[in-house]
């Protein structure tokens, strides 16, 4: 499964209510640790079916960043039952955001 994008519009249908666990990415393209956190978050939707990945560009969907308190980006967001479980702040490896799911 590919990283979703989610948008303001989205956010509310794809995220607070979704059935599953969902790790949001809140980045910008001209954050390079993002692009370094991309292929990490890909690998993780690619290997696991119990979550879904998402990414919000920061940018475009400023209203989103100001709601979830977003000031340093990568910021990954762990969403369970349509509120935030976790949250890590950063480039981080692949271990620490497993850690985040359980």
């Amino acid at each position: 499964m590919a990283v979703k994008t989610v948008t303001g519009a989205s956010f509310n249908n794809e995220v607070l209510q979704a059935n599953l666990p969902v790790l949001v990415d809140f980045y910008a393209d001209w954050c390079g640790p993002c692009r370094m956190l991309r292929p990490t978050l890909e690998q993780i939707s690619d290997e696991r079916n119990d979550v879904i990945v998402a990414a919000v560009n920061i940018d475009e969907n400023p209203e989103l960043a100001d709601v979830f308190g977003i000031s340093s980006i990568p910021c990954v967001i762990l969403f369970k039952n349509g509120a935030e479980a976790d949250r890590s702040i950063g480039l981080v490896p692949k271990e620490s955001l497993e850690a985040l799911l359980g």
